[in-house]
């Protein structure tokens, strides 16, 4: 009989929710054969069958797991029923194995008149009558202040203790007071991750720098070759692969931006590779996914990569490789249609995102004239211990100048 774990898959996750059982309890399963998906941090990743034979369920779908725990067994029909007869499930969804009985406690004899105070709790004197006739009116004689001697608690001091109570203005209503009408919703292992990156990501001191760009000459190339991608190459062309090049273009002359920063060594790590990470929206959450070698490609190749990868965030077929190892980050908020400028939140350990919003028709001068233009804001947040205001706006004009004077890009 073997078990199948939630094993350590690296990136340092710790956790999953197992998001699909891809066979029914007790089927016959084959040996490699993916059983279970698990939601993770990073990605949905499969559990495969360790070897041949009925696989037992022992944790339900929705449920969540840590490394190590056992999700489920293969075996033969007489090994699993063995297993299915020893427990019952609990809240969670798992098998628990039945548990010894506790020996039972021995009566304790009640000679004490009095309680014993916790440590720490001062000592209350109060005769037995007293103390009496606190219980009957619900007070707690560890608030009451004794007048008798040595401190000790009377008739009179309960009376007024209880007099006071009932005189002190009403409390302020709990703040559960509306917990009827409250929903808790459990996070996500996406969002967890979300979460855990942001916190870290509020560390950083940051600043940021932002500009317009004039988007007419890349919005005429992008309509003008748009229809014919699309036909001759089922690639749907947007401004974005531009984007990403013209941004390695920038971060080749001004390298300390395709870098991350070692906080335990006080180190800059330069990057010599161009892994251009891109936010993807997807049902739970952002996902970050990467355009590794940005550098090596055309703006075609690019638009049909960031095409694949959309789509398996969207179906949750993405895998680790294709989330991880990203030198520099870019979000475009233009393509949720909203927004002039954003400042966004850097992608740790990045040493900067570049954000860009909406190409949008705004009034531009031109040799002293106002005409109708195309502008496209960006903003580049940074990571003010690295690199500094001057070089974000070198890094800003360069990738401006190369947004304006497209037509040196590769599109082929």
């Amino acid at each position: 009989m073997e078990e199948i774990k939630f094993v350590d898959i690296g990136e340092g996750i710790t956790e999953g929710r197992i998001q699909k059982w891809l066979v029914a309890d007790m089927a016959d399963v084959k040996e490699d054969q993916p059983v279970a998906q698990v939601e993770t941090d990073k990605a949905v990743v499969s559990m495969p069958a360790p070897a041949s034979g009925k696989i037992k369920i022992m944790i339900k779908e929705g449920a969540d797991v840590k490394v190590g725990d056992v999700m489920a067994y293969v075996g033969s029909a007489g090994e699993l029923n063995g297993i299915a007869a020893s427990g019952a499930k609990n809240n969670a969804g798992a098998i628990e194995t039945p548990k010894a009985k506790p020996a039972e406690a021995k009566p304790v004899e009640q000679a004490q008149s009095k309680p014993v105070e916790k440590q720490g709790q001062r000592r209350v004197l109060a005769p037995p009558s007293v103390r009496h006739m606190a219980e009957s009116m619900g007070i707690d004689l560890s608030g009451v202040k004794g007048s008798g001697p040595g401190g000790r608690i009377t008739e009179a001091d309960v009376k007024a203790y209880a007099e006071n109570k009932a005189a002190a203005p009403a409390a302020l209503p709990a703040a559960n007071a509306n917990a009827a009408n409250t929903e808790r919703v459990p996070l996500s292992q996406t969002r967890k991750a979300i979460a855990k990156n942001m916190e870290l990501s509020w560390q950083i001191p940051r600043a940021s720098h932002m500009d317009l760009i004039d988007a007419s000459a890349i919005y005429s190339v992008v309509q003008k070759e748009k229809e014919k991608s699309l036909k001759q190459l089922n690639v749907k062309l947007s401004y974005l692969p531009f984007i990403i090049k013209a941004a390695v273009e920038a971060l080749k002359e001004n390298p300390r931006f395709n870098a991350s920063y070692d906080k335990d060594r006080q180190e800059v790590v330069l990057k010599k590779y161009y892994n251009i990470g891109i936010a993807a929206e997807a049902k739970d959450g952002l996902k970050v996914v990467v355009v590794k070698d940005s550098d090596k490609k055309s703006i075609l190749e690019i638009a049909k990569e960031i095409d694949s990868l959309h789509k398996k965030v969207l179906d949750q077929t993405i895998s680790l490789q294709e989330m991880r190892d990203t030198s520099f980050t870019i979000t475009n908020v233009g393509s949720l249609g909203g927004g002039f400028l954003a400042i966004p939140m850097i992608n740790y350990p990045d040493v900067a995102i570049l954000g860009i919003t909406l190409v949008r028709d705004m009034p531009v001068v031109k040799d002293g004239a106002v005409v109708p233009g195309k502008i496209l804001p960006f903003t580049i947040t940074f990571d003010h211990r690295v690199v500094d205001g001057a070089e974000a706006v070198k890094f800003g004009n360069a990738f401006k100048g190369y947004m304006e004077d497209p037509e040196f890009l590769d599109m082929l």
